[in-house]
């Protein structure tokens, strides 16, 4: 029996590939559908079913398009959406994989109809469950996405589910997830390649509690990206993507023309995007992208690239959450747009020595501290005014116009993609902490603020 996970990096979803006698199965696929092709046709496979473990809402399905390439039978969780492509798997349904055998679990609470997969030996003895968004290493899947008047009813049927389902299987069963650490999916999933029930029995805080101290965890809102309803409809349509966009070489003069009506997302690093970049550019580093694209691009605008290397790649991150619409990519990066000689703007960097030093001289700046609220809590910054990253636009007016606005992260990354929407937003007088919280534990050494 093959098992191969298959990571897309950025969103941290996980997709598997199960094969068996000539025979293979997809779990929860990617749009971009050709590893999967690649890996059965290397094993000698063919695709027979692909399987759905709920309606996501993070990143678009590829079922549709993988049906379409290798005339698969797409079986999809959430029986009561109104899917217009495949059919709905039951609770209990078997499918064969060479020799093995997977069965469907029903285990609602992420979503009223989301499934699990169990793996059944040669014997029928259950070896692994591929568990969706209902459990992962280290937390359980989200209950809140349907809205606050249906968190505790999902959240006590999912404890349910995790309980009576899952575990109940033994604690020898293979755990495999549908998301890893750095997911909107989980709160604190573990960065734990491989887990087991056992392990997650032992170790997993979420399953430490009894039923109403796990719903009311489970009740409490986290952020939901704007792009998750997009998410939603389409994952409904069963989208095809025939070709993955390819980013275009643009000269600085082409690339300038087509700025109009467009995005410039930048994604260098923070420090060379807050030495020169192209004005009115959005900053965001690569390894962030799929996590903050949807918080801060539009569907309906165009999108420009700024990247030193690696614009393919983000291109993919970016259709994986529904962003086609890239028109370009600078070629030659900002070295050909200052050659050309256009203008660049840049954001000033301080060190958290030189934020010492403002704080021991008695001086109050406004600062603003873009961290998680676990993060905060963890380590505070006394007197920081905290607006967490992904809120920031909808708060724009707490922040100040009429004075210095010095900007804290836990690195300086998330600082500077703050300080780039507050430029865009028209804020002049911007400040970005180099190192952020990281740094500040290392050379200052004592809690920020305090004196």
């Amino acid at each position: 029996m093959l098992i191969q996970r298959i990571e897309s990096e950025g969103l941290s979803h996980y997709s598997y590939l199960l094969g068996d006698a000539g025979h293979a199965v997809v779990i929860d696929p990617r749009l971009d559908v050709d590893i999967y092709i690649g890996l059965s046709m290397d094993q000698g496979m063919r695709i027979t079913d692909i399987l759905e473990t709920h309606r996501n809402e993070d990143y678009l399905i590829g079922s549709a398009e993988l049906a379409s390439r290798t005339g698969a039978r797409i079986w999809h969780a959430d029986s009561g959406l109104p899917y217009r492509y495949g059919q709905s798997a039951s609770p209990g349904q078997r499918w064969g994989v060479g020799r093995y055998t997977l069965e469907a679990l029903d285990t609602p609470g992420h979503t009223p109809g989301s499934l699990s997969y169990l793996l059944r030996e040669v014997s029928g003895a259950p070896w692994a469950v591929f568990t969706g968004d209902a459990l992962f290493a280290g937390d359980v899947g989200r209950v809140d996405l349907l809205g606050p008047d249906r968190a505790d009813d999902l959240g006590r049927q999912l404890y349910h589910s995790i309980f009576e389902r899952i575990l109940s299987l033994g604690d020898g069963i293979l755990i495999y997830p549908a998301h890893g650490a750095g997911s909107v999916c989980g709160a604190a999933i573990a960065d734990r390649p491989w887990t087991s029930a056992g392990i997650e029995r032992l170790l997993n805080p979420r399953l430490q509690v009894g039923r109403d101290e796990f719903v009311a965890a489970g009740a409490m809102a986290q952020e939901r990206p704007p792009y998750f309803r997009h998410m939603e409809e389409l994952n409904l349509e069963g989208v095809r993507v025939p070709n993955l966009p390819f980013p275009i070489p643009l000269s600085p003069k082409d690339f300038q023309e087509s700025m109009s009506g467009s995005v410039v997302l930048d994604l260098r690093s923070e420090t060379d995007y807050g030495a020169a970049h192209i004005p009115g550019s959005q900053f965001i580093w690569q390894a962030g992208l799929a996590s903050l694209a949807g918080w801060y691009l539009s569907y309906d605008t165009p999108i420009l690239l700024v990247a030193d290397g690696g614009a393919e790649a983000a291109v993919r991150v970016l259709v994986r959450q529904g962003f086609d619409n890239v028109r370009g990519f600078l070629s030659g990066g900002m070295l050909a747009w200052h050659m050309a000689g256009h203008d660049s703007h840049s954001i000033p960097m301080i060190s958290v020595k030189d934020l010492d030093r403002i704080l021991a001289g008695g001086e109050h700046p406004w600062i603003l501290d873009v961290r998680s609220a676990e993060e905060v809590k963890k380590a505070p910054f006394s007197g920081a005014n905290h607006i967490h990253i992904t809120l920031l636009q909808q708060r724009l007016d707490k922040v100040p116009r009429d004075r210095p606005v010095y900007i804290f992260c836990g690195s300086g990354m998330r600082s500077m993609v703050a300080a780039s929407l507050l430029k865009r937003r028209g804020w002049s007088d911007l400040l970005v902490v180099l190192g952020g919280m990281a740094a500040w534990s290392s050379v200052v050494r004592q809690q920020p603020g305090a004196r």
